[in-house]
């Protein structure tokens, strides 16, 4: 694997679509220990992971819905 814009892009992708499936951040398929192509994976897909959340906290909430009562 090349270490590269491309990959960097990909991965961070990978856990922003893990974020907006619910997957935790501990979910990481990458090693943090692991060579550099897994660090590589590891860095920027929690960086992913992490901007999802970000973004989705920033957006306003909607009104609680109303149960009538």
């Amino acid at each position: 694997m090349q270490l590269d814009r491309q990959t960097f892009q990909d991965r961070l992708n990978e856990g922003k679509a893990a974020y907006e499936a619910g997957e935790p951040s501990d979910a990481c398929p990458y090693d943090m220990y692991g060579n550099a192509e897994e660090q590589f994976g590891y860095r920027y897909w929690n960086r992913g992971w992490s901007m999802a959340r970000s973004e989705a906290e920033s957006r306003p909430q909607p009104p609680a819905a109303s149960t009538g009562q």
